[in-house]
């Protein structure tokens, strides 16, 4: 007889809605976590009644009822919604492109105006887009491609417009209309108190244990001590549900699959405000990070009792090629990287009694709304 029903490895969106539906069910899960905390990629954590977003920001948005009215059962939402704004050089644009980014960058006030300069631009491409930098001007034209795109772009992937291939901009919203809603979604905001006390409420069933600071590859190999006995992998769960990289899972025998990672330079700083939005792109190539993100304003600057907080976090995103040891963050989508992923997949379907899941499972990038619609389809499946 074995201990548990379900190993759930990985405590992110994936991993807490299956173990919650498996729990639910009458299920017994156990959940491994080889980080301190619970969350994965969406644990934020509380700095000076900051909820700062550690792996990166994290707004959620979705035109899926379901995912909706599922997640409002662990979480309250706020009404955030996401009006990044692009630093170009000191000048500042609304995103997505709409009415205010079109005035500010060449003066027009009417749709009719702004549509024509667009197509005047788009014009300079008049063959099948070869790259990335072609296929942004046939969309949007060659000025709002070399203030907003190029640069941010570059240092997104590390490698010039020119050759990225086109299919990873196969489309640009062009808004002819004055709204900064970057999502335009139906459902929208971040949860009041953070993401953390949201996978919390979701782990909290008294089917669901819940360990960190736990290697899946270290209990594979070595069994797990609990209660004060060591219990073998094999005598642990009748089914894993894995959400770690599918790569590391086979000892990257084929190979190792790509990511692009991040890193970020958070800093609490005494001022209330630093930048007066959550999320500032700088979109030229000599400014080092990608985005700054100020967290406060994912909560309107106030703690949970709703004071008006004196301080500040901010957090300088960095993006670069991934290496054993960084955080993998997304998928290299190419060919090559695609190729690979379909043989370890092969390998994934033969393994007994193991599902491979999420983001990392499944080397696909996801949102957050996504995670959760796939997770309750594959429980739904399964159990």
């Amino acid at each position: 007889m074995k201990k548990y029903d379900y190993l759930i490895v990985g405590s992110g969106l994936y991993g807490a809605v299956f173990a919650r539906e498996a729990a639910e069910k009458g299920l017994k899960c156990l959940c491994i976590e080889k980080r301190d905390n619970i969350g994965g990629n969406v644990y934020t954590e509380n700095v000076e009644g900051i909820e700062v977003h550690k792996y990166g920001a994290h707004i959620f948005h979705t035109n899926n009822k379901t995912v909706w009215e599922y997640i409002q059962k662990f979480a309250d939402f706020n009404r955030y919604t996401n009006s990044p704004v692009a630093n170009y050089k000191g000048e500042l644009y609304s995103l997505p492109f709409n009415m205010y980014t079109f005035n500010k960058m060449w003066g027009v006030v009417t749709p009719e105006e702004a549509a024509s300069k667009i197509e005047e631009q788009r014009s300079v491409i008049d063959h099948e887009p070869q790259n990335l930098e072609e296929q942004a001007i046939s969309l949007v034209g060659t000025d709002i491609y070399e203030k907003l795109i190029k640069g941010y772009t570059e240092k997104q992937w590390g490698r010039p417009c020119t050759e990225l291939p086109s299919f990873i901009i196969k489309r640009l919203p062009v808004r002819l209309i004055f709204d900064n809603n970057y999502f335009n979604a139906l459902y929208q905001g971040i949860p009041i108190g953070g993401y953390t006390k949201m996978i919390e409420n979701m782990l909290d069933h008294e089917n669901i244990k819940v360990v960190t600071g736990v290697d899946f590859f270290d209990v594979k190999e070595n069994g797990m001590e609990m209660d004060g006995e060591r219990i073998d992998y094999s005598a642990l769960a009748e089914k894993t549900l894995y959400t770690g990289p599918i790569d590391a899972y086979f000892g990257f025998k084929l190979g190792t699959l790509q990511y692009r990672s991040v890193r970020f330079e958070t800093e609490l700083l005494d001022k209330p405000n630093y930048q007066g939005n959550a999320v500032i792109n700088y979109t030229d190539r000599e400014t080092p990070y990608t985005r700054i993100i100020e967290h406060k304003w994912f909560e309107f600057g106030k703690d949970a009792e709703g004071n008006d907080i004196p301080k500040t976090v901010i957090s300088k995103e960095y993006s670069s090629e991934w290496k054993p040891g960084d955080e993998p963050y997304y998928p290299v989508n190419d060919d090559k990287n695609s190729k690979l992923y379909d043989e370890y997949k092969k390998l994934a379907e033969a393994e007994e009694n193991v599902i491979f899941g999420g983001r990392l499972g499944e080397y696909k990038y996801y949102d957050m709304d996504k995670v959760i619609e796939v997770a309750l389809e594959v429980a739904g499946k399964e159990l």
